[in-house]
């Protein structure tokens, strides 16, 4: 069976009978947004700037209601900048279900956009939000969908040259026998490879330009990864 090569051209849709995904984007230092849904199911992927916008062009209010759960990969801006304009729009149409957001352990940003949240909105919230830090042991099961969390290499450039390891997740989503792994942001780690191999769809970014990038990987050495799953996605390509 020949491999498919996707370069991006946003949105990118992937489905196998009701187990369906859409990334709306994924551009470094600007915005991701992914949905993920079955039909008992929607989950937010890396809700990035834009993606109440994204949502609202795709799916229905009644629809958006029913988003149970959000998955962080890490805290940079362009994976969690839309994170207040979703719980705010929730808010306002008056959900009553709580929504859980799952994030990377240590994570500090989630944290502080909750807190800020809170301050403003506490009085007139019509939901609980519920924060849920994992780590890379620790494999969900939400709407009959597994989850299984697993530690990737993302790093961040110090102004003294030296980089810092961000806490940062990938996810491998199983349901019905078929699987989607989705990597975040990340330079080349063996997690990545082992929970790749196999998937029907594998998601790895390709932001670096130069092979000796410590925070990304190239294009070429994303392909490799994704030519191990039965279909890729290669993101998070600088434009």
């Amino acid at each position: 069976m020949s491999k498919k090569k996707y370069i991006p051209k946003y949105p990118m849709i992937w489905q196998k009978d009701d187990f369906y995904i859409e990334i709306f984007c994924s551009i470094p230092n600007i915005a991701t947004g992914i949905l993920l849904t079955t039909d008992k199911a929607k989950f937010i992927i890396d809700p990035g700037d834009g993606i109440l916008r994204d949502l609202n062009k795709n799916i229905s209010k009644e629809e958006m209601l029913d988003i149970s759960d959000v998955f962080i990969s890490h805290g940079h801006h362009d994976h969690v900048g839309g994170v207040w304009s979703l719980l705010t729009y929730l808010s306002v149409v008056q959900r009553k279900n709580p929504l859980n957001i799952f994030f990377p352990k240590g994570c500090r940003e989630i944290k502080s956009i909750h807190n800020a949240f809170l301050e403003v909105y506490s009085n007139e919230l019509s939901y609980k939000i519920n924060l849920i830090e994992i780590d890379k042991r620790k494999r969900l099961q939400r709407k009959s969908i597994v989850i299984h969390p697993f530690k990737v290499n993302h790093r961040e450039l110090n102004d003294d040259g030296t980089s810092s390891y961000v806490p940062s997740l990938g996810f491998k989503f199983t349901y019905n026998g078929k699987s989607i792994c989705y990597g975040g942001d990340t330079a080349y780690c063996e997690s990545l490879v082992k929970m790749s191999k196999g998937a029907d769809l594998a998601i790895i970014e390709a932001g670096a330009l130069e092979e000796d990038d410590e925070t990304h990987m190239t294009m070429e050495r994303a392909a490799k990864i994704g030519q191990t799953a039965e279909e890729y996605f290669l993101v998070h390509i600088p434009e």
